[in-house]
């Protein structure tokens, strides 16, 4: 029986956007969700832990007119572990003299939070004092991760897992309605409008399901374990090393968010240096120890 769930949102910029969406797909993920983290102290720990994630990234980049002036390499090394399709790719960045003109990159970046309506303009721009890698699409999640995870409330969560419009993978597709979303073609930008769209749809069921605190979070934790069943179900190349063996029903859903960033008692990171030696957080919180 059809049984699409249907929003509209628009930006300055953009055109509305319209997503139909499978509601039976999204109460069996939510039911996943809900049963694989009652063995681990209930869901409530993974939003405190995502909390804990963003209240690190605001912290380390302070002062709203000028966010990158002190973020200092070892700063940022900090945030990398908790940004899990970046920390794989970043390390050449991390040391000086390339460190400066990503500090730069950064800072300009940033600086126009405000700024919802140039949201897709400014991340098709970010990256461009990397050269090469600018063009690796990397750059545009490490873009997207620092505008989610410094102010959640204006931006959702844009990564290529959520949704990936020239290769019609991602979250999107995985509840989109249809009698198979493999073989169906998903006509729908990647553009701050979708993603804004798809976090209204998603806060309306969770509300229609009693969500009504955090709702923000909540969103977020549906989202990966709606891509993680995904990776449980049928594999995928996308970020396969870094997903390598699966422990707990919930394993994929903390790494796609970057709760597995840091090893519990250790301040090991999942970051590593060119030279493959890990980064090690000193004296500084660890959210994957909150989930």
């Amino acid at each position: 029986m059809r049984n699409p769930l249907m929003r509209r949102a628009t930006t300055a910029e953009t055109a509305p956007v319209r997503l139909e969406l499978s509601g039976p797909r999204l109460s069996q993920s939510l039911a996943r969700l809900a049963a694989g983290a009652e063995a681990q102290g209930g869901v409530e720990r993974y939003v405190e832990a995502l909390k804990l994630k963003s209240t690190l990234f605001r912290d380390a980049f302070g002062d709203a007119s000028n966010p990158a002036a002190a973020l200092e390499p070892e700063t940022f090394k900090g945030l990398c572990p908790f940004m899990p399709t970046v920390r794989r790719r970043i390390a050449r960045w991390l040391e000086r003299p390339a460190y400066d003109a990503l500090s730069e990159d950064i800072g300009e970046f940033v600086r126009a939070m405000d700024d919802t309506a140039t949201t897709d303009a400014r991340l098709a721009a970010f990256g461009a004092r990397l050269g090469q890698d600018a063009s690796q699409r990397w750059v545009r999640d490490l873009g997207a991760e620092l505008l989610h995870n410094i102010a959640p409330d204006r931006y959702p969560l844009m990564n290529r897992w959520v949704w990936d419009a020239a290769a019609n993978t991602g979250v999107i597709r995985e509840i989109w309605f249809a009698e198979s979303s493999d073989h169906t073609r998903i006509d729908v930008p990647d553009g701050y409008a979708t993603f804004l769209a798809l976090r209204e749809e998603l806060s309306q069921f969770l509300a229609q399901n009693g969500f009504f605190r955090d709702m923000l979070h909540y969103v977020d934790l549906l989202c990966a374990e709606i891509y993680a069943e995904y990776i449980c179900e049928q594999g995928s190349g996308y970020l396969r090393t870094d997903f390598s063996a699966e422990q707990d029903p919930l394993e994929y859903t903390r790494r796609l968010l970057g709760l597995d960033g840091v090893k519990a008692g250790s301040g090991r990171t999942r970051l590593k240096a060119i030279d493959g030696t890990a980064f090690v957080l000193d004296e500084r919180a660890e959210p994957g120890t909150s989930a």
